[in-house]
């Protein structure tokens, strides 16, 4: 496929760059602003490196404006501008930038109740969807989707590594509010790490069984 010797397959699962990974993320991003109602708005999720692509910052404000709510992670470039009434309202940005470098990229669609959850090596760029050979996948496995949904929201509860961009584009460091707990996502998952090797490296019990004699 890549060169040109084999037709484009259409596959099931998998989204592939730069044949149609960019076209099946705006379609489900507009598939959540068609869902959206004022009783049961949308809500896209995404954690991303980077934010640049016109187009798919084009289709955020349009699901923005059909009332979708929309929580980007970004750890560096966002070109979109979140917070303009009118525009972006409904959109938030926040860069967590830690002890650990991190690549991971995921999605989260309401999509009307019947959620989907997606991992990707893209970031939202020209470069990544157009010039790429990058993959999007969904999650499906109920556990895997559960540890990943929880790694994802970690980052938007971060009041200690946290910055908010607002619409001048500005950052502005996070703080936690007045009786509100520190929380740091990086250390939260350091420290579910530590304790999934704790349990993982436990010997496992022994029981002593007593055998009785026949009477």
């Amino acid at each position: 496929m890549i060169t040109g010797y084999s037709t484009v397959q259409e596959l099931r699962f998998l989204a592939v760059a730069p044949f149609d990974l960019k076209s099946r993320l705006i379609s489900m991003i507009e598939r959540e602003a068609q869902r959206s109602s004022p009783e049961a708005p949308g809500l896209i999720m995404a954690k991303l490196n980077s934010l640049a692509d016109p187009e798919v910052i084009k289709a955020l404000y349009r699901a923005n404006a059909a009332g979708v709510r929309i929580m980007l992670n970004v750890r560096g470039i966002a070109m979109l501008v979140p917070g303009v009434k009118g525009l972006s309202e409904r959109i938030s940005v926040v860069s967590v930038v830690g002890r650990y470098l991190e690549h991971a990229r995921i999605i989260y669609f309401r999509n009307g109740g019947a959620e989907e959850l997606y991992l990707s090596s893209a970031d939202w760029m020209p470069r990544n969807l157009e010039r790429r050979v990058e993959l999007m996948f969904p999650v499906l496995d109920e556990e895997a989707r559960r540890r990943v949904l929880d790694i994802l929201k970690a980052y938007f509860r971060d009041n200690s590594k946290a910055h908010s961009l607002g619409p001048s584009g500005r950052w502005r460091k996070v703080e936690a509010a007045e009786g509100e707990e520190p929380f740091s996502a990086q250390a939260y998952f350091y420290e579910t790490v530590k304790r999934r090797q704790a349990l993982a490296e436990e010997p496992p019990e022994r029981s002593l069984q007593v055998r009785k004699r026949p009477s």
